[in-house]
C-alpha cells in the first residue's frame, strides 16, 4: 500500500506515557490492510507494541481488534472470539480470489433463479461443517502462506478445516446481489462461504462487499474511526471501544491472591490454594485458564491449577503468562 493512504488521516493529540494496555476496537476503512491500521495506530498513539487480532481483507470494513502494549500478549487467548458479518454475495460470477478483487473466471445467467431456492441454499450452510481455505489467504502450507503460491499461479491441495456457522440469514435480495448476515466461529472465510453458496445454486458467486459487525465483545457501533483516535487516556471513556486486559479475558474464571503473594505471581512462581480466593462460581479444571488478580482488581497473570496427588485438589496455581504491573 502506498504511503499516501497511511497519511490520509492527520495526526491528532499525542499519547501520554499512560497509554492503556488492552484491546482497542478500531473501525477499519476500505482499502487498508490490517497491518496498515496497526502502523497508523502506532503512530497516532506513539505506542511501540501494537498488533491486531483477526485479520480483515483490505477491501473489507468493520471491527478490527488492535492490541496495545501488553495487550499484544493476549492474541493467543482471544482466538476463540466469535464473529458477525454483513456480506453481499454476487451471484452469477466466479472470481479467482472469491471476492471482487479477482478476475472473473466464469459468468453464468441467473435468470429464473427463485428467491425460495436462494433461501434454501443459504440455509444449508448453518451448523458445523468443513471449509477449504481459499488460495488467497494467509493460511500456511510448508511454512509459506497460500497467497504466495496463488500469486505464482499455483493451486495447492488444501485440507478442509472445521468451522461453525451459528446462524446465517438472508437480509436483502436485489439480484444478482444477496445481502447475508453471518454469525460464525473463528477461521471462517466469508469469501469461501459465498463461493460455496454460488456453487450449490449452480450459478457461481463471489463476495462483493464485507463488513465485520462484531468480534467477541467488540461491536461495530462502538468502534473508533481512525481519525478519532487521539490521547490514550481518552480510550477508556468509551465503553465497548476499549477493553483492558482483564475485560478482554472476562470469559475466563478469576481468582484473587493474598497481597503477600503478589510478588510471587509477578515472578511466575506457583501460589498455594490457601493464599487464593475465587471471584466467581465458574468451574475450572487443570485445563482451564484462570485470571489471577490482586485485591485491587488488577490482572497480574493467567494461571492453571496444577494436578495434585494430594488429598486436597488444586493445591497450587501455576502461572502460564505473567502480565506484571499495568497501572
Amino acid at each position: 500500500m502506498m504511503a499516501g493512504i497511511l497519511d490520509e488521516i492527520p495526526p491528532v493529540h499525542r499519547v501520554t506515557p499512560a497509554t492503556p494496555h488492552g484491546v482497542l476496537n478500531v473501525l477499519k476503512p476500505a482499502g487498508w490492510t490490517s497491518h496498515d491500521v496497526v502502523a497508523k495506530v502506532r503512530g497516532l498513539l506513539q505506542v511501540r507494541k501494537v498488533g491486531h487480532a483477526g485479520t480483515l481483507d483490505p477491501e473489507a470494513t468493520g471491527v478490527l481488534p488492535v492490541l496495545l502494549g501488553q495487550g499484544t500478549r493476549l492474541s493467543a487467548f482471544l482466538v476463540h472470539w466469535d464473529k458477525e458479518y454483513e456480506a453481499v454475495l454476487r451471484l452469477g460470477q466466479e472470481t479467482t480470489t472469491q471476492d471482487a478483487t479477482g478476475e472473473i473466471m466464469r459468468d453464468c445467467s441467473i435468470q429464473g433463479l427463485r428467491p425460495e431456492t436462494i433461501h434454501a441454499a443459504v440455509a444449508q450452510f448453518q451448523g458445523e461443517q468443513q471449509q477449504v481455505p481459499p488460495m488467497y489467504s494467509a493460511v500456511k502450507m510448508g511454512g509459506q502462506p497460500l497467497y504466495k503460491a496463488a500469486r505464482a499461479g499455483k493451486i495447492l491441495d488444501r485440507q478442509a478445516r472445521p468451522i461453525t456457522i451459528y446462524r446465517i440469514e438472508v437480509r436483502a435480495m436485489a439480484l444478482p446481489d444477496v445481502t447475508l448476515w453471518v454469525h460464525c466461529s473463528k477461521g471462517t472465510y466469508i469469501r469461501t462461504l459465498c463461493a460455496d453458496i454460488g456453487q450449490v445454486l449452480g450459478v457461481g458467486g463471489h463476495l462483493s462487499q464485507l463488513t465485520r459487525v462484531r468480534v467477541g465483545p467488540l461491536p461495530l457501533d462502538r468502534a473508533w474511526p481512525l481519525g478519532e483516535i487521539g490521547r490514550g487516556d481518552d480510550l477508556v471513556k468509551n465503553p465497548g471501544a476499549f477493553l483492558d486486559l482483564d475485560e478482554a479475558l472476562a470469559h475466563l474464571p478469576a481468582v484473587t491472591v493474598d497481597p503477600a503473594m503478589v510478588g510471587k505471581v509477578l515472578n511466575g512462581s506457583p501460589v498455594s490454594g490457601a493464599a487464593i480466593w475465587s471471584e466467581d462460581d465458574r468451574e475450572s479444571s487443570t485445563e482451564t485458564l484462570i485470571r489471577v488478580k490482586d485485591d485491587r482488581g488488577r490482572l497480574l497473570a493467567l494461571g492453571k491449577w496444577a494436578s495434585s496427588t494430594l488429598d486436597v485438589p488444586r493445591q497450587q496455581l501455576q502461572m502460564v503468562k505473567v502480565f506484571g504491573e499495568t497501572s
